[in-house]
């Protein structure tokens, strides 16, 4: 797999990156995530420390005890919400793009031999 199709971008940059021409829309990447569960569950994409921290993030996103700031500190925790809920649609849309581009690659390959 090509390198620079790989590779990490920052959360908002990958939010960006949907609307650009030659991407994966949005619908695509969507449509990928119970395939992406499933290669990642099954041991065939290495998606799992990615997957792990982005379930994380949702859960800090929607979890009670995240409350607590908004209470004290009403624009910082605004602010500490939409500084994570950027993360982690950046992320989920950088990796669902990371995916799509996995599975295209795999196709290409036939196991036991070299395909160029």
């Amino acid at each position: 797999m090509a390198d620079s199709t790989l590779r990490r971008r920052l959360a908002w940059t990958a939010l960006l990156r949907v609307f650009k021409p030659g991407t994966p829309g949005l619908g695509k990447r969507i449509g990928a995530i119970p395939r992406m569960v499933k290669a990642t569950l099954k041991g065939e994409y290495d998606g799992g420390t990615r997957l792990a921290l982005l379930a994380a993030s949702a859960v800090y996103i929607v979890s009670p005890i995240d409350a607590v700031p908004e209470l004290f500190l009403l624009v910082l925790g605004v602010v500490d919400d939409l500084a994570m809920a950027t993360y982690f649609a950046g992320a989920l849309l950088d990796e669902l793009e990371r995916f799509l581009e996995w599975e295209k690659q795999r196709d290409n390959v036939i196991p036991g031999h070299v395909v160029k």
